[in-house]
């Protein structure tokens, strides 16, 4: 094999892995390419795909939903069956496991980093559960993890608050990729802050005993320690009073998708004014995404509130690196705001 066919082909299984990994739309994946390479290949390349995903080690620890393997599985038949006669009995094999596997309502999807680890999630298999959206992992999440991993020098040795943490993708990659000493994962759901703990733990991480205050963090130092203090704590960030955005001492506040829709920018704003009343320093500059539904009027509007209650903020530069398989949107930006 030639050695740029060679990269081709790298790439062809890299898009693939990481794509049925994080359980990405099927419309999403490189079809035509693999088509294409199939006509010049024999089965190995099928084989390779079949490694790389329903076999990979991450899937057999933890599954994703048995629907979307049971329909990726097919697809791939359909593929290999447009160009070849014989039948490959090894995705057959694989398809014939999960007919008769029944659907859990949790699913997991498993993001790599740079580091050669990665982040699994366990998460609803409805995109509206238990009456909140906070059981899955939204596009605005990946963005920020993907700002947070090329800038880890705003949360290195640092105390990270995130608000409306949802299944935790952007702290989970944070903890392990940006050293922070202390790390606070916080939202109002119980179900949603169940199924963070269990993330937490998932991933290997220590998690403090629950409180709906923190603890204290002095003493942890991530310079000799390879993790940071996780806790996760139950706080409503619509309506977060001063005195509970000021005990956790964050150095940097973080919330992803957090401007769903235009009544969230009031409630925002209110949530910036009690962390300047609780008498931080500029050292308080959180971060903001502004999630891809926010259309450029809603976040125009945004950025109106903001300067209605003087609270100044800048767009931050986007990122180099696109890590994580999802569909980017131009209005998708980090907004840093100085409290």
């Amino acid at each position: 094999m030639a050695p740029e066919e060679s990269t081709d082909t790298t790439r062809l299984l890299q898009s693939f892995e990481r794509r049925f990994l994080a359980a990405r739309a099927l419309r999403s994946f490189p079809w035509q390419s693999l088509e294409e390479k199939l006509r010049d290949s024999g089965s190995e390349l099928l084989l390779d795909i079949l490694q790389k995903t329903v076999k990979h080690p991450l899937c057999t620890k933890h599954p994703p939903s048995v629907k979307y393997t049971r329909c990726f599985l097919s697809e791939l038949i359909r593929k290999h069956e447009a160009v070849h006669a014989e039948p490959l009995d090894e995705l057959y094999e694989a398809l014939a496991e999960v007919l008769t596997a029944k659907e859990p309502t949790q699913c997991h999807r498993s993001y790599l980093l740079p580091s050669g680890d990665s982040v699994t999630l366990s998460e609803s298999t409805a995109i509206i559960s238990h009456g909140t959206t906070g059981l899955v992992t939204w596009n605005a999440a990946l963005y920020l993890a993907e700002w947070a991993i090329e800038n880890p020098e705003a949360f290195t040795h640092r105390t990270v608050l995130e608000l409306g943490s949802g299944a935790g993708l952007t702290g989970l990659a944070i903890c392990k990729m940006c050293h922070p000493r202390a790390y606070v994962f916080s939202d109002c759901h119980s179900r949603v802050l169940e199924q963070l703990r269990g993330n937490v733990l998932l991933n290997h991480l220590s998690l403090e005993p629950d409180t709906t205050t923190p603890v204290e963090h002095q003493g942890h130092d991530t310079r000799h320690s390879e993790s940071p203090r996780v806790t996760v704590a139950q706080l409503e960030w619509d309506t977060v009073t001063t005195p509970q955005l000021a005990a956790f001492q964050p150095d940097v506040v973080i919330a992803a998708d957090v401007l769903y829709c235009q009544k969230r920018s009031s409630p925002w704003s209110g949530s910036c004014r009690g962390s300047q009343r609780a008498g931080r320093t500029s050292r308080l500059l959180p971060p903001m995404l502004l999630s891809p539904s926010a259309t450029q009027r809603r976040a125009s509007l945004f950025t109106t509130e903001m300067g209605r209650v003087g609270i100044s903020w800048e767009a931050l530069p986007r990122h180099d690196q696109k890590l994580f398989p999802y569909e980017e949107h131009s209005e998708t930006a980090i907004l840093k705001l100085m409290l």
